[in-house]
């Protein structure tokens, strides 16, 4: 196995302690998997912030919004015996799913790539609505003419599905609501039209029948999506055999439409690879990663708030080599480069 990434020095870029609660009596627990884009001569990160109240010995607290925006303090004492906690990420209680913290997006801007900080007058995006009450996660920023398109995951009591917003110029916004209904996440949007179609990488699941794989939707207008094919599935005894999910939009090469995908084996270990899809037909499956092409080795990768993960819904492509930021152990945010041809060598092209 070749780990082909080159982690940054300064790894990791952004810490939970970086950044200030959104709200009085919150504390930030991890940050995840941020959004990347390129504005005004800058990059940019819309990241994921995970916020719960600060955790008092016998007791799970954690936030929940209400239809209408306010926010409420679950508290369960632990040995309710009506409570599931095996997960720090998502518990069970009285047979109802919630999730232990509560995210919003944050805009951060850099001068370098490296430094991040948070710019003023450029809002914080937060759940909004009876679909998003459990908080909005995970964004994937892709660029088209002026516009930007933010898909995310939605997340209530009604399950998990695909939220997106745009904008011209991260001020203002436009709601478009839930454009994939649960359960669905990891949503990616290709950055051209091809045969003057909208293309979006997501992923669709099931418990019973099917499985965790990365699907393609079209669109006529980037709202309303249909003719869904699915194009990679999880592979049994490999590293990616139990799911897999698109991460930032997919790059066009001359080989190809490469896609850089997270898997998780049956440890949950969340490890990187690639696909490449055909320029014309993105349906088509030309190659892919028989082995990773990154897994989780640095100690920030290895422990925290859930160990044995690297995720990326985040790059800038500069030439041949790729920026890739990533979220680690969900909890940090980190970023390795990568040199595209040696990805594509990898898989064989």
């Amino acid at each position: 196995m070749s780990d082909l990434a080159k982690r940054y020095a300064q790894n990791p870029l952004l810490k939970p302690t970086d950044l200030r609660p959104s709200t009085p009596g919150l504390k930030i627990e991890c940050l995840l998997n941020p959004g990347i884009f390129e504005y005004e001569g800058r990059t940019w990160m819309i990241v994921r912030v995970a916020e719960r109240p600060e955790q008092k010995d016998g007791v799970i607290s954690f936030p929940i919004l209400t239809a209408d925006g306010r926010m409420d303090i679950v508290s369960i004492k632990k040995d309710d015996p009506d409570l599931v906690a095996d997960d720090p990420r998502v518990i069970t209680y009285k047979g109802h799913d919630y999730l232990t913290t509560l995210s919003h997006l944050r805009v951060l801007t850099s001068d370098n790539g490296v430094k991040f900080y948070e710019p003023e007058n450029y809002p914080s995006q937060f759940g909004r609505g009876a679909l998003e009450t459990f908080g909005i996660e995970d964004c994937r920023v892709s660029k088209i003419d002026r516009k930007y398109y933010l898909t995310f995951t939605s997340v209530s009591e009604n399950g998990v599905g695909v939220g997106m917003r745009t904008t011209e110029n991260w001020r203002e916004f436009e709601h478009h609501g839930m454009i994939m209904p649960p359960h669905n996440k990891d949503c990616a949007i290709f950055e051209e039209k091809i045969g003057g179609k909208f293309f979006a990488l997501h992923r669709p699941s099931s418990v019973d029948l099917g499985g965790n794989y990365i699907w393609l939707a079209e669109s006529p207008d980037g709202t309303h999506w249909g003719n869904h094919k699915c194009i990679a599935r999880s592979r049994e005894g490999m590293w990616d055999s139990q799911r897999v999910g698109a991460g930032a939009a997919p790059i066009r090469t001359e080989k190809g439409w490469l896609e850089i995908y997270h898997g998780a084996n049956d440890q949950s270990r969340y490890a990187l690879g690639a696909l490449l899809l055909d320029l014309k037909d993105p349906s088509r499956v030309i190659a892919r990663s028989k082995e990773p092409i990154m897994v989780p080795t640095a100690p920030y990768e290895l422990t925290g708030f859930f160990g044995q993960v690297v995720f990326t819904n985040g790059h800038v492509v500069k030439g041949d080599t790729v920026h890739v930021y990533y979220g680690a152990a969900d909890e940090v945010v980190c970023a390795a480069t990568f040199s595209i041809k040696e990805i594509l060598g990898s898989l064989g092209q």
